[in-house]
This record gives structure tokens, C-alpha cells and sequence, in this order.
């Protein structure tokens, strides 16, 4: 857990609730996180579910791994300690999102157990909802997008997760998505039954 370095600060209660938000909107805020090695789609089936959520009129936005660590996160490397502080960020501001009753999608390899816990620790029950998408590290090298695994194997990424660096899969995740075998429309399709079945979405 972070140290609180502030002092002097107050926490200052909204006068608008998640609840008075959640019925504006017409759905609940929710936290999707799409965990799984890098190449086995976690980016691109978040980027599906948030264009049939769009269409649908949902308040939604995606939290991409690059993305942010163009900006937020600019100062953070690949050590665990800086994956750590990484995936805490990320999870407070998908809390911000989902108090806003938003449904935020992130795509993080987020690679530790104990920081995607901490994640799920800062929001209500029901409302972090841990997607493992799974593909087998061979699935995940022939499509090597970014020609990253062919650099880590040559030795020139340092702490690349699958190769270099531990990944440790959900044990009891809320969805599985099977990359190997499936398109990118049907797993979207089936985070959406997901989301309908748990109420977050109206039926």
C-alpha cells in the first residue's frame, strides 16, 4: 500500500452521489480489467467492447498500457516495484471513472496477483470485474505485434513478462476469454452478456 505522504488533507464528500450518477446514466460504473500477456488482445477486444458499448449509449472509456505510460506514468519503468506503482495508479483512477458511473476498460498486463488485488480492494463488490484473456505464449509470439517478444529473446528488453519475467494468471477471475480460438467480436460480445447478466448494464 502506498505511504500517505500529505498531511493536513480532508477527504470532502460530493454532493452528488455515484447512485445520482449511475441513474443519470442508466447503467452502473464498472472497472473492466483486461489482464493477460502482451499480444493476446487485451487492447483490441477493450477497444470492442467500448465501441458496442458506445453504440448502445453507455458512458465508457479505455485506460490503454501505452497510453499512459506516455503520460501518468511517464516516470515508471518495468522493475516490479515500478509495475507496482503502475497498476496502483491506474486503479485509483479507474475508481474515479467508476464513481463517475462510467464503465472504464484497462489493458494492462498488470502481471502480480497482489496489484491487481489491490485494485479490486478499492471498489464495491461486483464492480472490478477481472478479465483474463487467454492465449498461449506461442499464440502471443506469432502475432508479436509490436516485435517485442523478438527483442526480448534477443536479450534486449530487460523484465519482459513471459519471457523474462513472471506472469501470474487470475485464479478465480470473473471472465475468461479464450484469444486462442475465438474473434475479437465474439469475446466482446460475451464481456457485454457479462455485464447484462450482472445488472450493470439494463437488459
Amino acid at each position: 500500500m502506498a505511504e500517505q505522504k500529505a498531511t493536513n488533507v480532508t477527504w470532502h464528500a460530493h454532493n452528488i452521489t455515484r447512485e445520482d450518477r449511475q441513474k443519470l446514466n442508466g447503467h452502473r460504473g464498472a472497472v473492466l480489467w483486461f489482464t493477460g500477456l502482451s499480444g493476446c488482445g487485451k487492447s483490441t477486444i477493450a477497444n470492442a467492447v467500448d465501441q458496442l458499448l458506445h453504440e448502445r449509449g453507455v458512458h465508457t472509456f479505455v485506460l490503454d498500457g501505452d497510453n499512459i505510460r506516455m503520460g501518468l506514468n511517464k516516470n515508471l519503468g518495468f522493475t516490479p516495484e515500478d509495475r507496482t506503482e503502475n497498476i496502483r495508479r491506474i486503479g485509483e483512477v479507474s475508481k474515479l471513472f467508476a464513481d463517475a458511473a462510467t464503465i472504464v476498460s484497462t489493458a494492462f498486463i498488470s502481471p502480480y496477483k497482489a496489484d491487481r488485488d489491490l485494485v479490486r480492494a478499492l471498489l464495491p463488490q461486483g464492480e472490478f470485474i477481472e478479465i483474463m484473456v487467454q492465449a498461449s505464449l506461442e499464440t502471443c509470439e506469432s502475432r508479436d505485434p509490436k516485435g517485442l517478444y523478438k527483442k526480448a529473446r534477443a536479450g534486449e528488453i530487460k523484465n519482459f513478462t513471459g519471457i523474462s519475467a513472471p506472469y501470474e494468471a487470475p485464479e478465480n477471475p470473473e471472465l475468461v476469454l479464450d484469444s486462442d480460438n475465438k474473434g475479437i467480436e465474439a469475446l466482446a460480445r460475451e464481456v457485454i452478456a457479462y455485464l447484462t447478466t450482472k445488472g450493470i448494464l439494463p437488459a
